[in-house]
């Protein structure tokens, strides 16, 4: 994966979000009571006060707010589908992530310590933040893998996701194999294992755990966070080859620079001199 075909994906996912924001259930008061304003319950007070607030703004005039909400994020993902536009949209994606994911999300609900990645830790908004800064051009190259600090990314959120799932007390095994999944692509040997388990959980997560994002239930906003950990593995995979090509164009560079040596031949005889 490349970072535009990262940009495809997330442009995508954002048409996803956008279609699912005009949902009939999202035009009424369901969506700030029963999809925002439970995440507000076990959160410290500036969080929860945010989240009561956005609710209440919300659910005065719905439509009023909600159809903004929709129009922005298809405008993110038509944005990021093409080339010229794709830089701006993830400019505009990567706040709107986060304002999502405080406001709505309420941080994934990571202040509460009552969370796992089975249940949509660390939020999927936040991945989208992510997933953007990962995506964002540096070059005209259009071959250029993501960001290389994925692979930390990943780590952190594997061992991190081990870790709540301790603090819930509740199947020590996917704690452990959720740890390894993270420590593994650390190691250049075990990377592509590593990644790929986690590939195979994210799935595995998101089709059992999650339902894959109650998408038909008609109140889901996003298709949810491990889906987006899916494309983070797929992601992150690529960093390596990039790293690779890298070091044989930076040899062929010095190669090239190298002065010419001439052809070796029989030596000419020496003339005396008179």
């Amino acid at each position: 994966m490349t970072r535009r075909s990262l940009q495809i994906a997330l442009g995508l996912l954002w048409l996803l979000d956008g279609a699912l924001q005009l949902q009939p259930f999202m035009l009424g008061t369901g969506f700030a009571w029963q999809v925002i304003l439970p995440n507000a319950a076990g959160q410290p007070q500036v969080v929860s006060a945010a989240i009561r607030w956005n609710a209440n703004v919300i659910a005065a005039h719905p439509v009023a707010w909600d159809v903004p909400f929709a129009l922005t994020q298809l405008l993110i993902g038509v944005g990021l589908l093409v080339p010229r536009t794709a830089r701006l949209a993830l400019a505009a994606s990567i706040p709107w992530s986060l304002g999502v994911w405080f406001f709505g999300e309420g941080l994934g609900l990571l202040p509460t310590g009552h969370t796992s990645l089975s249940a949509g830790a660390p939020g999927a908004a936040l991945l989208y933040g992510v997933l953007a800064l990962a995506a964002w051009p540096r070059r005209d190259r259009v071959d250029e893998a993501p960001a290389h600090w994925l692979t930390f990314v990943w780590a952190v959120l594997w061992v991190g996701g081990s870790i709540f799932q301790l603090l819930l007390g509740r199947n020590v095994v996917l704690a452990v194999a959720e740890a390894l999944v993270g420590l593994l692509p650390l190691c250049s040997r075990t990377r592509a294992l590593g990644l790929a388990a986690g590939f195979v959980l994210a799935i595995g997560i998101w089709a059992v755990a999650q339902n894959f994002g109650q998408l038909s239930s008609g109140q889901a906003t996003d298709p949810n966070s491990a889906a987006l950990i899916a494309l983070l593995a797929v992601a992150t995979l690529g960093v390596r080859r990039d790293r690779s090509t890298k070091r044989l164009r930076a040899v062929a560079e010095v190669l090239q620079a190298l002065p010419a040596r001439p052809a070796s031949g029989p030596a000419s005889p020496r003339v005396p001199s008179r």
